[in-house]
This record gives structure tokens, C-alpha cells and sequence, in this order.
């Protein structure tokens, strides 16, 4: 079974949910549990916070601060995208590399 877990209104997640067949589970609306983004952070450390979106710009220094798996939790559009769970195995994007790991070739 495979998972996207992203934004419906990300074309990065919409296009690899069309390439696997699966749909967006959109994490607005439905929140990821403390569980789950404790994995994410095991899995891909620093790396599943995105510092480069507006929502990360528009926080003020203060914010930026507060460790990063509350301000996910505050913030979903703060979690890079798309985090695709397939067979227990988790991948972080939809770089090439994880399109050859999850489609082959």
C-alpha cells in the first residue's frame, strides 16, 4: 500500500500521486500525529523542514526558532513534500531517485 502525504494543491504531490495511482492524503485536513511526524523526522531529519517555502518567510525570527516538528504541526505547508510511505519504506520529494526506487527503470 502506498501513501502520499502533501498538499492537494502541491503539483509535486498531485504529480506523483498520478504516477503511483494513488490520492493526496492532504495533511491540512487531516493533521499528522505527533507519531507520524516523529517518524518523518527519524527518517529524514533536517531535511523535512522546507526553509525555502513563503510560509517558512513569513514567519518572524521568533518562530523560526520553535523546534521543527511543532511548527509542522502549527505549519503543514512548513513539511517538505510530498512524504510517500510505501511497505513501511519512506521517501522524502519526488526526485528522480525516488521515482526510479518507487516506479523502477
Amino acid at each position: 500500500m502506498t501513501t502520499i502525504y502533501g498538499l492537494k494543491t502541491c503539483d509535486t504531490c498531485r504529480k506523483a500521486g498520478k504516477a503511483l495511482g494513488v490520492g493526496v492524503t492532504d495533511i491540512r485536513e487531516m493533521q499528522l500525529s505527533r507519531d507520524d511526524l516523529e517518524r518523518f523526522e527519524a527518517a529524514f531529519g533536517a531535511a523535512l523542514l522546507n526553509t525555502r517555502s513563503t510560509t517558512w518567510r513569513g514567519l518572524a525570527e521568533a518562530e523560526r526558532g520553535r523546534p521543527p516538528l511543532d511548527l509542522i504541526a502549527d505549519y503543514p505547508a512548513l513539511m517538505k513534500r510530498p512524504v510517500i510511505e510505501r511497505d513501511g519504506a519512506l521517501y522524502l520529494g519526488w526526485g528522480k531517485d525516488v521515482q526510479e526506487a518507487l516506479l523502477g527503470g
